[in-house]
């Protein structure tokens, strides 16, 4: 067999370099370059402006309808027929609907007697009131904890119920399908679903009910979330910054145009006929509250968003958990999306615009293009293009945009105004797991259905500091303990060390001067890499 000249397959000039390593691969990049890189990027380029656009126009829409929603709109009670329900001395309690509320909780130590506690003070006919423990806690020790502590308040004359299951199928979707199937709740005309770690005040029935009772056509009323510990450390700030634009701006606009928004899971009152309607609770996704919400939505009932009505709360303050909830939080709508998106286009009970804000404005930009632009753009598109020259990124699309959006994100928190700079770099960083898990939830992956419950810490950290401080005798709540190598987070860690050579290289050879974001950025990623984020347990 004749030989095959190496001339056939390399090129000279490669040939003329083959002991120089560093030049071999120089000339491999040269070749692959112009034809390859330079194309594919460029369409990266385009494709992550036109998100980023999209998202603007959805940023700015939001805006404008905000502005005009407190200036023109009436308010709620003005909107709907509200009268509150009063206290008559002839009928007795027999004015007042039969509330359910129920309190699904998962080895929840440290804050089950918070929600309980506050179940058991709302300001409601206590024969009116019913109130319903789902416990599905593995642990049991917490299981007696959590019974005991219901035993207590049913010692006090409230209408209590501790509820296990025999398995943990349907996670919290099917903790509250059972619990509806239980004959005492049968007489039940709403149900109002607590968190373990929310805290609704004593008036919080009363306030929200009347929207139900008078207006048959309302299905939930949602009200507004508060966070207790917000202060608590840099990353609860974070959070707060992200869901006080959620609920001021997202759900306000939502309610107030279309009389829809996805049901938050907790601190709101459903209507249980439009539940059954809409096909009861399904736990085909980790988003088992905005399923019920957008079916619900679908057969023509309608939602009230409540932003007077607070309902305090904790935030995760441990990076962990708060990296597991953000993943079921981006994988689980993003899943829900591939589900209904026909069905919501097949539909016939609701109007064609309110089809378009669904498949659109709620699902496609929030849900999708926001983790995806945040991420794919700031974080591999615009630091690659550093690398090839040939590649230019419009200073609109680099800096201009980002920036009003960033702006009008800003709204909801003024008091964090000065933490702007801070929150840019860290959702920068999480839009690495929340593009992630946005992957998985389209495709169906393997963690597409992973539910990890969100761990909360209550005062176990407050109470073993105060301990410390006042060196009591007293036993401090137990400290919790993780070797440096399990706070380490490998993929964070890689962006880093990527983002600092993109800067590195820019710093020598760039013209655009951006090292100065890609140095920051890349600080952020190690801070999180490390695990010193949040508060340290």
């Amino acid at each position: 067999m004749a030989q095959i000249s190496p001339n056939l397959l390399i090129p000279k000039s490669f040939q003329v370099s083959r002991d120089d390593i560093t030049g071999q691969l120089g000339l491999i990049w040269e070749l692959i370059k112009a034809p390859l890189i330079v194309p594919v990027l460029k369409l990266g380029v385009y494709v992550c402006l036109a998100m980023s656009l999209m998202l603007f126009m959805e940023r700015l829409y939001m805006g404008i309808v905000i502005i005009l929603v407190k200036l023109f709109w009436k308010k709620p009670e003005k909107r709907y027929k509200f009268e509150l329900i009063q206290d008559d001395v002839e009928l007795g309690s027999s004015n007042f609907p039969v509330v359910l509320v129920q309190i699904p909780m998962f080895n929840e130590k440290e804050v089950y007697k918070i929600s309980i506690g506050a179940a058991c003070g709302l300001s409601w006919p206590s024969d009116r009131l019913v109130i319903q423990v789902l416990d599905d806690s593995t642990d049991p020790a917490i299981k007696l904890m959590v019974e005991q502590e219901c035993q207590r308040w049913a010692s006090k004359g409230i209408n209590i119920t501790y509820q296990i299951r025999e398995n943990r199928t349907g996670y919290k979707a099917g903790a509250l399908k059972e619990g509806l199937k239980r004959s005492y709740v049968k007489h039940c005309e709403y149900v109002a679903i607590i968190d373990a770690d929310f805290r609704p005040d004593p008036d919080f029935l009363r306030r929200s009910i009347p929207f139900l009772v008078h207006n048959p056509d309302i299905a939930l009323v949602q009200a507004r979330w508060r966070f207790v510990n917000a202060d608590e450390c840099l990353l609860t700030r974070m959070q707060e910054m992200s869901l006080d634009y959620h609920f001021t701006v997202e759900q306000e606009v939502g309610s107030a145009t279309h009389a829809f928004f996805g049901f938050n899971g907790t601190a709101g009152i459903w209507r249980i006929a439009a539940i059954n309607e809409a096909g009861g609770w399904k736990d085909r996704t980790t988003v088992e509250d905005m399923d019920l919400a957008v079916r619900a939505s679908l057969r023509g009932w309608k939602f009230v968003y409540l932003g007077d009505l607070q309902v305090k709360s904790e935030l995760p303050s441990t990076f962990k958990a708060f990296r597991f909830q953000q993943h079921r939080w981006s994988c689980g709508p993003a899943n829900l999306f591939r589900k209904m998106v026909w069905e919501i286009v097949q539909n016939k009970k609701v109007k064609f615009w309110k089809k378009v804000y669904v498949i659109y404005s709620f699902f496609f930009v929030r849900k999708i293009i926001a983790h995806m632009v945040t991420f794919i753009f700031y974080c591999v598109v615009l630091p690659l293009t550093i690398l090839v020259p040939e590649v230019k990124v419009p200073i609109w699309g680099a800096v201009y945009i980002p920036s009003i959006i960033t702006i009008l994100n800003s709204v909801g928190t003024p008091r964090s105004i000065h933490l702007l700079f801070y929150w840019i770099l860290f959702e920068n960083v999480m839009s690495l797991h929340r593009t992630k898990a946005t992957f998985i939830g389209l495709l169906e992956a393997g963690r597409a259905n992973e539910w990890v419950v969100t761990e909360k810490l209550g005062d176990a950290v407050k109470k073993a500091a105060d301990a410390a401080k006042n060196k009591t005798n007293v036993k401090a709540p137990r400290k919790f303990r993780f070797k440096f190598t399990d706070r380490l987070n490998t993929l964070e860690l890689g962006f880093a060390a990527f983002l600092f050579l993109c800067g590195c290289y820019d710093f020598v050879h760039g013209k655009n001067n951006y090292f100065v974001y890609l140095f920051l950025q890349t600080i952020s990623f190690f801070i999180t890499g490390i695990g010193y984020v949040g508060t340290i347990i």
